[in-house]
């Protein structure tokens, strides 16, 4: 999380340029600043949310195969953006050639920035609901207004320290909103019952593909990684991007959603608001205070990702600027959005960018694992590299087809992404070597 320090040290834009070895961070430092990504309401409704139709059972086994292959997916990320200190824009330049990346820095950060007005929107809600005085529009400005200076480049060498005193806020928080519960309503054993009467048989498999649809956290890893020193690419690759973070990111945070939700009355359909409303009807002042150590965290990790690939695309089109004006941009562009009706657009929007997601992890997997990189010479590359190219839009179209097909093939169109797009990498880069190799 050290970007603008990182462009004092060298004089280098950290969007366009590979973290130096004198700017990494260390393994606590660089810890508790991705571990701010796991503290979510989100997390929490989505467990609840799948729990709710598919069963709470089926959600938990989904759960874990989703730390499983997080965790192994996030281990080879991660570790090569150690060794070459680059960002999902300067890798895609590599994989897709300099335009042809474009792409995936414009998913990327209007990615962030959804995720930004969503969690920011959770704590100007719970601020309204407790201070009705204080009205919603007011509310999202002064969570703007906090947000953008934390990932400003003054406040990054703390930021690691904000987010190491509110992971036992977070953890904290989240055991006393179940224990507050049990208290309150007595245990709920039926809570591991919670769902339809009769769930789907393999309704563990529609929840472990509704995690896919987050594979931006796989982009999110590749950013926060690089900043890792190589020496330590054992401890990041094994626990700090491994399955632990994922045991508390969809795990505990979604078991908690399970059983508060199934154990706290709440009105209407759920969704993010009601889970908040619950949790503040339970614990209060206390309950905000959770509120807000959880999406603040977040949101560091929001603003911080969308500012760098937001900078990293418009520098493609001759719009540079500091980093600054871009942070400032991406707080005026959330506080807009989220003083909008814009969600149920957003949630389709999200759909859909998720299978481009999913395809651009199968292409890098396949590059890493399987090709060959030069990670030195980035300016001159080409703009449009066809075998990437290929490779990303013809997995994303197959996967885009089986989405809108629907049925029972809809819930393979993730998956089946992910391989086609490695496959596609894997086999058109094979021979684009040896076609290059018989000509030579």
């Amino acid at each position: 999380m050290a970007a603008l320090s990182q462009s004092r040290q060298t004089g280098k834009d950290p969007a366009n340029h590979p973290v130096s070895t004198d700017a990494r961070m260390g393994r606590l430092s660089l810890t508790m600043a991705w571990w701010a990504v796991c503290s979510a309401m989100f997390y929490i409704v989505v467990g609840a949310s799948l729990a709710l139709s598919y069963g709470a059972r089926n959600a938990l086994i989904g759960m874990l195969l989703s730390v499983i292959s997080y965790g192994l997916v996030n281990s080879v990320l991660s570790r090569f953006a150690m060794r070459s200190g680059l960002s999902v824009a300067l890798f895609s330049r590599l994989l897709f050639g300099s335009t042809g990346a474009c792409l995936a820095t414009l998913i990327f950060f209007s990615t962030a920035i959804y995720y930004a007005v969503f969690e920011g929107s959770v704590i100007a809600v719970a601020l309204n609901h407790l201070y009705p005085q204080l009205a919603y529009p007011l509310a999202a400005l002064l969570v703007v207004l906090y947000s953008v200076p934390m990932v400003l480049g003054s406040v990054q060498h703390w930021l690691d320290k904000l987010n190491g005193v509110l992971l036992p806020v977070y953890l904290g928080g989240l055991l006393a909103a179940v224990g507050w519960s049990i208290s309150r309503y007595g245990y709920q054993p039926q809570w591991l019952d919670f769902g339809p009467a009769i769930p789907a048989a393999l309704g563990w498999w529609d929840c472990f593909v509704a995690y896919m649809g987050v594979w931006i956290l796989m982009l999110f890893t590749f950013d926060y990684a690089r900043f890792g020193k190589p020496e330590d690419a054992e401890y990041h690759g094994r626990w700090n991007f491994g399955m632990p973070f994922y045991m508390v990111t969809f795990l505990l945070n979604g078991a908690a959603g399970i059983y508060l939700v199934s154990s706290i009355p709440h009105e209407g359909a759920l969704n993010e608001v009601s889970v908040v409303m619950a949790i503040l009807q339970l614990m209060g002042l206390w309950g905000l205070l959770f509120v807000w150590a959880t999406q603040t965290r977040i949101n560091t990790a929001n603003y911080y990702l969308a500012t760098l690939n937001m900078q990293a695309f418009f520098s493609r089109f001759g719009l540079c600027g500091s980093y600054l004006l871009w942070a400032l941009a991406v707080g005026l562009i959330v506080y807009g959005l989220m003083l909008a009706d814009v969600f149920a657009y957003l949630l389709k929007a999200l759909a859909y960018q998720g299978i481009f997601v999913v395809a651009w992890v199968g292409v890098a997997l396949a590059q890493i694992l399987l090709g060959r990189l030069d990670v030195v010479a980035l300016g001159g590359e080409r703009a449009w590299n066809a075998v990437g190219l290929t490779a990303w839009f013809g997995a994303t179209a197959s996967g885009l087809a089986l989405m809108f097909a629907g049925g029972g093939l809809g819930s393979f169109s993730a998956p089946s992404t992910v391989m086609i797009a490695f496959a596609l990498q894997a086999g058109l880069s094979r021979r684009s070597r040896v076609l290059s190799q018989s000509i030579q």
